[in-house]
């Protein structure tokens, strides 16, 4: 679960809390012909590294990222020089360079540096991608004056010739009424795209009618391929499934699962699609 904080951040100030870094294993893109693309996504709020022993570890958040084989990651919860509780660490660089990953990172909260501090003291949402990032931009969401800011990091992806919008997001957890805004508002954002994947911690199941505008707009890849609840929070015995994938028409889900074979390292379970981008 995310953690609470009354501060608002002016629009203007936000937009501009947008950091992408090119950092990538194995080379440049190849051109991959004119068939369809096959990816596996995931979602995963990793509530700033800390697991459920009180352990900030990013090297077990990354070595779940690596054990799936993921090759788009959307993340929630992410410390950027933020404060003591992750060490002050750059966690979407870190995360990228461990990984050798494409980033962007786009912060939602973005505070002067603190005493003793030259960086910034940014949270918010992180994209990784096994593929070249050739857009990046961070989106404001309208956000209560006494909730949090929110936002939509979108990317835009090469897979081998490919383009697909990338895009995670957190919605408001204290208020249905700013998830419903926030909802409408990331199918206006996401429009007619032929191919674009959507995913984050939505703060509400399925069937609520605040995130109504999801279902009606995008597949949800766990109702077109899932198995099982789906439930993601709380990590060690999870009854909630707050966490979601969704496409557009031209992104087929084939297989998709909750990752449980790590609940100690954040309180949130990663949930990764095996997915089909049509030409």
């Amino acid at each position: 679960m995310q953690r609470r904080t009354l501060l608002t951040i002016p629009l203007a100030l936000a937009a501009t809390g947008l950091m992408t870094t090119p950092v990538q294993a194995g080379g440049p893109a190849t051109p991959g012909g004119h068939g369809a693309r096959v990816l596996t996504v995931m979602t995963f709020n990793i509530h700033h590294g800390e697991g459920a022993d009180g352990v900030v570890d990013l090297e077990r958040i990354a070595g779940i990222i690596r054990d799936s084989g993921a090759d788009l990651i959307g993340l929630q919860e992410v410390d950027r020089h933020f404060s003591e509780r992750s060490g002050w660490a750059d966690q979407p660089a870190e995360l990228a360079e461990r990984l050798g990953f494409h980033v962007a990172f786009g912060a939602n909260i973005d505070e002067e540096p603190p005493e003793g501090r030259t960086e910034r003291s940014q949270y918010g949402t992180a994209i990784l991608s096994r593929h070249p990032i050739t857009h990046a931009e961070n989106i404001p969401l309208t956000s209560s004056a006494d909730q949090e800011q929110r936002g939509l990091l979108r990317a835009v992806v090469d897979v081998r010739g490919r383009t697909v919008e990338f895009c995670s997001t957190h919605l408001e957890a204290f208020s249905a009424a700013d998830r419903q805004v926030q909802a409408q508002q990331l199918v206006e954002l996401i429009g007619a795209k032929e191919r674009a994947v959507v995913v984050g911690d939505m703060n509400a199941e399925p069937e609520d009618p605040e995130i109504a505008p999801l279902r009606e707009a995008f597949v949800d890849a766990w109702d077109a391929a899932g198995h099982g609840d789906g439930a993601t929070y709380p990590a060690e015995a999870p009854s909630s499934r707050i966490d979601a994938i969704y496409g557009t028409g031209a992104v087929r889900p084939v297989v998709t699962r909750v990752l449980s074979g790590s609940p100690e390292a954040s309180d949130h379970l990663p949930i990764i699609s095996r997915i089909v981008l049509r030409p």
